[in-house]
């Protein structure tokens, strides 16, 4: 007696076997490529048609040819193994960490100086790893890192945050440069002193933003007042369309200045020559301690760990 379509449940040794009788029109070599002797073979096709209510295969001289029911069996059935080896394949590709979703953030200097390239590095054989990267200030990295929202961050710690909950690992910090386009009346000078830009017009990030401060600290610390003609903006995008309009002057992390600067980008800009090197207080890449990394996020906290051992490197000879 067949059962009631909501109990038929076919195993998936019991589909490929089928699949494969349906592909070689032959009850042995089906056995044989699903691993089986034939009188084994024989026993589960007599199990299957038996739990379905009908034959499957027709006996014909020149092979097994499926019936109508066996048709539409086998329709299902191929899809059922595929999704299967899609979902085996997925499993592995997660576990080799060349698989899965992603989502990392970081402020604008290591986004540039190292993210990309590790990101870059990653996808030469994870190309349909899902990674997503946002680029914010570490107050809202921190945020996000602590809801769960992110894999890991590249931030700086703020005393709101508890850093017991996080893994810590130090990075590197820093190095601010003063940003201009490359016709600014100051954009040839060997060298600008803090008085000549005292009295430039300027373009910020808001006022707390590590950048902006070590900046204005800089003026502080040779003892003339901060700059008073500011235009305030977190957007990247803004601040280079301001700049490229203006004789405006925009502090921002060395790695992102280089990077306008040089080819391929070279978008017009220049970096004026300060006497003081004013540098932003350090970095670490952050994670969750209660939030295991996936084999994917490993792979490129270890890639990002690696660049950063390796420009330490390089800056230290």
């Amino acid at each position: 007696m067949a059962l009631p379509p909501a109990r038929l449940m076919l195993k998936p040794a019991q589909l490929r076997l089928i699949q494969q009788i349906a592909e070689s029109g032959q009850l042995q070599l089906a056995a044989e490529r699903v691993g089986m002797t034939q009188p084994a073979a024989s026993r589960m096709l007599a199990e299957i048609e038996n739990q379905i209510g009908a034959q499957l295969f027709l006996r014909q001289p020149k092979g097994m040819e499926p019936t109508e029911i066996g048709r539409a069996v086998l329709r299902r059935a191929r899809v059922v193994l595929r999704e299967m080896f899609s979902m085996a394949a997925d499993v592995q590709a997660l576990r080799e960490g060349v698989g899965g979703a992603l989502r990392v953030g970081a402020v604008t200097g290591p986004a540039v100086s190292y993210l990309v390239s590790a990101i870059r590095e990653i996808k030469q054989d994870a190309r349909e790893a899902d990674i997503t990267v946002d680029v914010m200030p570490s107050r809202e990295l921190l945020r996000h890192l602590a809801a769960g929202e992110m894999d890991f961050v590249l931030a700086r710690i703020l005393p709101e945050f508890d850093s017991q909950d996080f893994n810590i690992l130090p990075m590197r910090d820093e190095k601010v440069a003063f940003l201009v386009r490359a016709s600014h009346p100051l954009g040839r000078s060997a060298s600008v002193t803090l008085t000549e830009l005292a009295g430039q017009e300027w373009i910020m990030q808001q006022r707390g933003a590590p950048i902006r401060e070590a900046a204005l600290a800089a003026f502080a610390g040779v003892g003339l007042s901060e700059p008073t003609n500011i235009v305030n903006s977190p957007s990247l995008l803004l601040t280079i369309a301001y700049l490229a309009q203006s004789d405006a002057v925009a502090p921002m992390s060395e790695e992102v200045a280089e990077l306008l600067i040089r080819p391929p980008v070279g978008a017009g800009f220049t970096m004026l020559q300060v006497p003081h090197e004013i540098r932003v207080s350090p970095y670490y890449l952050l994670d969750l301690k209660r939030r295991p990394l996936s084999p994917l996020a490993m792979r490129l906290r270890e890639k990002l760990v690696a660049l950063s051992k390796s420009a330490v490197r390089e800056a230290f000879g």
